[in-house]
């Protein structure tokens, strides 16, 4: 499936794309249950594939088997007692997949080439750092460019989506608790980064993750390593590489990071950029007002967002 987060009429919740078309899961599993004679149907549904993200994905596997009947149904019915199951993907704003992570963890230094081109050796563990909720946007949003720095960078990012609760997984079992999988581009002011060693401060601006425009499930990826990943400003293209050229590959991103912390539903990794940064090119040109910047990852979506300066701060 291709679950999306989207809003109409000034309502968000979660659905799922079947060609052009935009299915309310939440809307859909309840006219479902409504249809069967079910009592507490609005409660029953609530609990099992909640309007929000994060509460549809803690329901785990049943939640989805649950989604994958009331999207049968919603096809069939359209619509139910008046009320609309099915949208148009253009009558809709999209959202991020998951509008507020718990947690995101983000990994520096994963690819091969990007690691040479900055002049480093491969890690003997992954480089983690954190983004905040407020750093994401969603695939309809601009990139605000914040007048804190000249510096703006692109780093097309393969994310993937925790699906159940992790403590101390081993790698063997790694991928039983993805849920899903998103582009997603880690916009770095750069100048901010490098103020201190560590570079937290250049990475938590607001708006300065877009993900989406919706997240796989996992089981249509079954080895996230073999996925192009193509990333063009303006149409040029500036990054190009394959999630084969991972040092730390997602079984070991989940095994790690679930020794670290306990990983809960909706909580977001993306694990790293590869080579063609602005950082490292000569001359620098920073990403400007008007600039089109688009990520592309088999298998998962096209990500295409524009810089937008902020004024009035």
């Amino acid at each position: 499936m291709k679950l999306i987060t989207f809003t109409h009429a000034g309502i968000s919740r979660i659905g799922a794309i079947v060609n052009e078309d935009v299915i309310d899961l939440h809307a859909s599993y309840k006219a479902l249950l409504e249809s069967e004679g079910k009592l507490r149907a609005k409660q029953i549904a609530e609990a099992f594939v909640p309007a929000d993200m994060s509460g549809f994905l803690q329901g785990g596997e049943e939640s989805m088997e649950l989604a994958k009947k009331a999207i049968n149904y919603a096809l069939e019915k359209k619509e139910n007692n008046g009320y609309q199951l099915v949208y148009s993907y253009s009558e809709v704003k999209v959202e991020a997949p998951v509008p507020q992570p718990g947690k995101i963890f983000a990994v520096g230094h994963n690819y091969r080439e990007h690691i040479l081109e900055m002049g480093r050796q491969l890690p003997s563990h992954p480089v983690v750092f954190a983004k905040f909720a407020n750093t994401v946007v969603g695939p309809q949003d601009d990139i605000p460019f914040h007048p804190v720095s000249e510096q703006l960078d692109y780093e097309a990012e393969f994310a993937f989506v925790i699906g159940k609760r992790a403590k101390n997984v081993s790698e063997e079992d790694a991928l039983d608790y993805v849920a899903g999988y998103a582009v997603a581009n880690d916009v770095t002011y750069r100048d901010i980064q490098r103020r201190t060693l560590q570079w937290l401060q250049g990475k938590t601006v607001d708006g300065s993750l877009p993900m989406g425009p919706w997240m796989v499930t996992s089981d249509e990826i079954p080895d996230p390593q073999t996925l192009e990943i193509v990333l063009t400003v303006n149409g040029e293209e500036r990054q190009r590489t394959n999630t084969a050229n991972q040092v730390f590959t997602v079984r070991k991103l989940v095994s790690f990071l679930s020794n670290l912390a306990t990983l809960e539903p909706g909580d977001i990794v993306i694990t790293g950029t590869p080579g063609g940064v602005i950082q490292a090119m000569e001359p620098q040109v920073w990403l400007k007002d008007g600039d089109v910047v688009r990520v592309e990852i088999d298998q998962v979506g096209v990500l295409e967002n524009t810089v937008r300066t902020v004024k009035g701060e």
